[in-house]
């Protein structure tokens, strides 16, 4: 799934090839993409992108006052086209999802992979008119979400630190991989409890935090949208590498699965060498 650095680095791509320019068709070509119907999509055509922004992992393209926003989910994708075949395509056939063309001849294919359709298209007035935009936290990344505003939001919260990382609605672009990531930075337990996180550790983690994110962002920076999905796999340092040695104390990258995802973590550096072979029949570490 794209995560923060992924749709920033998006939002900048898209920012220096959309703003400016003319929208001539916005096609949706899959049933399931399209979650709003007042606007039309229509009403792009013609229009003008006035900017790009960010909303935790939502994208919001800005055409006067409407703003087509879009959630790429577990699968989906965005694909930069040069330009486009002259026959139109097929709706419901494989994974073009919408598609976006601007008066020039170039823009853009949302895609989504597999057979669970999730990715999201609003169009709208506003951006919080959008459930799971209305909903965000804070976004890590602003300047004021400082080590004082991160233990302010984990106070009064008893749950694993893994869990806290990934609500949307308490930190807003967060997801399975850089939870995996920040955790590991912090030597700390997926499953260590907020309640229990002293004021060194929150600093630690609130470091980690940043760290971790703003580094992914600027790896991210200037790349081309095809080659961002490659440059995110190949930084990860436990994520997605189950099995492979950790590149800082040389343990076992082990893994915890559950129904519909997984984690990754090094028990040497995050849980005082004691492995967790499976989250169902291990015992939580503090």
């Amino acid at each position: 799934m794209p995560e923060l650095p992924e749709v920033e680095a998006l939002r900048v791509f898209l920012d220096d090839h959309l703003v400016g320019k003319e929208i001539d068709r916005v096609l949706p070509l899959a049933i399931s993409v399209l979650k709003t119907y007042d606007p039309p999509l229509t009403a792009l055509h013609g229009g003008t992108v006035t900017g790009v922004r960010r909303h935790g992992k939502f994208l919001d393209i800005e055409v006067g006052p409407l703003h087509l926003v879009t959630h790429l989910a577990r699968a989906g994708w965005l694909r930069w086209k040069d330009s486009f075949p002259d026959a139109p395509p097929r709706p419901g056939k494989g994974p073009l999802a919408l598609r976006t063309v601007l008066t020039g001849g170039d823009g853009f294919d949302l895609t989504e992979a597999g057979t669970t359709k999730r990715l999201a298209v609003h169009l709208v007035h506003d951006p919080a008119e959008v459930p799971g935009v209305a909903r965000l936290g804070p976004d890590p990344l602003d300047p004021s979400f400082d080590r004082d505003a991160f233990a302010a939001l984990l106070d009064g919260e008893r749950r694993q630190i893994k869990g806290a990382l990934r609500d949307q609605s308490l930190i807003a672009g967060i997801g399975n991989a850089y939870s995996d990531e920040i955790l590991h930075v912090a030597k700390m337990s997926p499953f260590k409890l907020t309640a229990h996180l002293t004021d060194e550790e929150i600093t630690r983690l609130h470091t980690a935090l940043r760290t971790t994110l703003n580094d992914a962002v600027a790896r991210s920076s200037g790349l081309e949208a095809g080659r961002l999905k490659a440059e995110k796999k190949s930084a990860m340092r436990v994520h997605g590498r189950t099995g492979e040695a950790c590149p800082v104390c040389g343990d076992t990258i082990r893994e915890v699965s559950f129904s519909d995802s997984s984690l990754q973590y090094c028990p040497t550096c995050q849980t005082g060498g004691k492995p967790l072979a499976d989250r169902r029949l291990s015992k939580l570490l503090k």
